[in-house]
């Protein structure tokens, strides 16, 4: 694994493409009122002008790399991807008919505590948002990212959504709306038994996952399950001349013959795929995680290899760690910050474990939409960092034509990016050369521009004594250039593409820019092999942050941070302090990472003579 200097990754919105809302038959028009209760004929939260953006604007903010992971292959290839943000921006972001399969494991209805996994400050402020409202607030929450799920789609694709008891009933309803009554095409129960009993009515012991496909053309794999050893003694009773197991059907005068080996149908009621248990193997450490095989079986049975799949709720990363094994590309995006650094680790891991005759699977690279890495920001090229200010800032890059002091135009202002580095300082001589790039433009000399903005991480006080002169030569001079000077990241930088567009408490929170913490560590050797280690020194950067997690890799190559197996995620407390048992003496190179709930993350390595 190499880290990669982080680099803008700006991919076009495909907007021109809206997502109609499907025509429903005849037969299912929704009636205008069910009795005295008025019936929706569109989903929750729709706005016959504005979409869903009436109630969530569009943010065009980048995408910003921070690692590519590599695995080992070696010719030129697309990676795979994993993004931490709202998967709803994120979406919006992606090219439609792009995506062959999507799972979703959303939120359940349930209750806050319970969904809440990680703790990060962003998935605690997006509960928040789904339960404003309550039962209708939840729907359109999920409504809006249903439609974006339908718009990226292919025209052969199709969308699993895995929910349970408390909306499921809701969630059809509006899916019908979404997807068309036609396009539906099961109810899959998911029944399970292990865990927990009731003293009153029946336990609640399944979940349910709608399918859907985009159109009626929508793949199936005609998938098939292993013959069980009741069915085969029940069903396969004769054999055919070579001695083998064989059942006979007649129907409609034409007999046909089936073998064990051809598997058999399998059902809408799933009972053969238990739940994890606590010590399974799989296990990561949150409540939530869903078995491989449920998601292999749902891979299977609706892609090819080679397709796209994608899980916009990726938590601990089991559908993301399925399609990779399965030889399927994936898109994997979640609101934790968390949650994306365990589900690297479970691929890394995966990759690892991988017999050396198979040939490696795709790299896979991290992705941060709405909180960016300000270290790595400040480590890429000139270009690529004007680029993503300018992106950032809602202004498009001006053209070579137009260059020579002006980086970009905003709402047709020009606009001027400083140097990458964050100890960077715009000076008088910046004000000056911007000045004069403005007075060479037609719009000045037309006597319409009179404004630019310079954006920056730091003005110095000559910067700001310069502009100011500028400005008071508005009274003595016919000539005159105001000049804004904006700190990158600071409230009134991120109004222009945030403050503005709505009034959502959480939306300013995106467009902030985030230092990785200070890690710490110190430890004790015991001897025997055992060694304890304590990160509980290191200090979070960020304002009002707190460590969440801590990952340790114990075999530290010097390049790829790997955590070992049962030290990448805790649920419920940080492992600040462990002891581990190494196999043997020597010198031993140990790395450990640190996520903090703004996220930060951080890494410190060292080497230990284990005795």
């Amino acid at each position: 694994m190499t880290q990669e200097q982080a680099q803008p990754d700006v991919v076009e919105e495909d907007d021109s493409i809206a997502e109609p809302l499907p025509q429903q038959e005849e037969y299912w028009q929704a009636p205008a009122r069910f009795g005295s209760v008025p019936v929706d004929a569109e989903p929750k939260g729709w706005d016959r002008y504005q979409g869903f953006r009436k109630h969530y604007p569009r943010l065009d903010l980048p995408t910003q790399i921070v690692e590519r992971v590599q695995l080992g292959r070696e010719e030129p290839h697309e990676p795979n991807r994993l993004i931490w943000g709202d998967c709803l921006h994120v979406m919006r972001q992606l090219p439609s008919n792009s995506i062959d399969l999507i799972y979703i494991d959303p939120p359940f209805f349930s209750g806050r505590q319970y969904n809440v996994l990680w703790g990060d400050n962003n998935e605690l402020r997006s509960f928040e948002d789904i339960w404003e409202g309550g039962l209708d607030g939840y729907l359109v929450w999920l409504n809006a990212r249903l439609y974006e799920m339908k718009r990226l789609l292919k025209q052969t694709g199709s969308i699993y959504v895995h929910c349970d008891w408390h909306a499921s009933h809701y969630i059809k309803v509006e899916m019908d709306k979404i997807f068309g009554y036609e396009n539906f095409c099961n109810e899959i129960v998911w029944a399970y038994s292990n865990s927990g009993r009731t003293k009153k009515f029946f336990p609640k012991k399944h979940d349910v996952l709608f399918l859907y496909g985009k159109s009626a053309n929508a793949y199936w794999g005609d998938y098939r399950i292993p013959v069980s050893q009741e069915y085969l003694d029940s069903h396969y009773t004769q054999t055919d001349e070579n001695g083998r197991r064989i059942r006979v059907r007649v129907d409609a005068g034409k007999t046909r013959v089936y073998y064990p080996e051809e598997g058999m149908t399998c059902n809408d009621w799933w009972t053969d795929i238990p739940s994890l248990n606590s010590i399974a193997k799989e296990r990561i450490g949150y409540p939530t995680q869903k078995p491989e095989a449920l998601l292999e079986r749902i891979i299977t049975a609706s892609s090819h290899e080679g397709d796209t799949v994608a899980d916009f709720f990726s938590g601990g990363g089991t559908t993301a760690a399925v399609a990779q094994r399965l030889s399927r590309r994936f898109i994997g995006c979640d609101q934790s910050r968390v949650a994306i650094a365990v589900t690297r680790e479970r691929l890394k891991q995966a990759a690892i474990t991988r017999s050396f005759d198979e040939e490696p699977p795709p790299d896979f690279t991290i992705g941060q939409w709405g909180i960016y890495e300000a270290d790595r920001l400040s480590q890429i090229p000139l270009s690529g960092f004007r680029e993503f200010v300018l992106r950032a800032y809602g202004a498009v890059p001006a053209s070579e034509l137009e260059r020579g002091g002006i980086h970009g135009w905003h709402n047709r202002l020009p606009v001027w990016v400083g140097e990458p580095s964050l100890d960077s300082q715009a000076t008088a001589q910046d004000v000056r050369d911007f000045a004069n790039a403005i007075r060479r433009t037609t719009e000045y000399q037309q006597a319409n521009l009179r404004d630019g903005v310079m954006l920056g991480w730091g003005f110095g006080h000559d910067a700001a004594e310069a502009a100011r002169q500028l400005r008071e030569r508005e009274n003595i001079d016919v000539n005159f250039v105001r000049l804004r000077q904006l700190r990158i990241g600071d409230a009134d930088f991120r109004e222009h593409i945030v403050g503005r567009s709505t009034d959502k408490a959480d939306y300013r929170e995106f467009l902030t820019f985030v230092q990785p913490p200070t890690v710490s560590v110190g430890y004790r050797v015991l001897g025997g092999g055992a060694v304890t280690f304590d990160a509980g020194d290191s200090v979070v950067m960020n304002p009002n942050a707190r460590i969440i997690n801590v990952q340790w890799d114990f075999s530290y190559d010097g390049q790829r941070f790997a955590a070992t197996v049962g030290y990448s995620f805790q649920k419920g407390s940080a492992q600040l302090q462990v002891t581990h048992q190494f196999g043997s003496s020597g010198r031993v190179h140990v790395a450990c990472r640190v996520q903090d709930s703004r996220g930060g993350e951080g890494m410190w390595t060292g080497e230990v003579e284990v005795k």
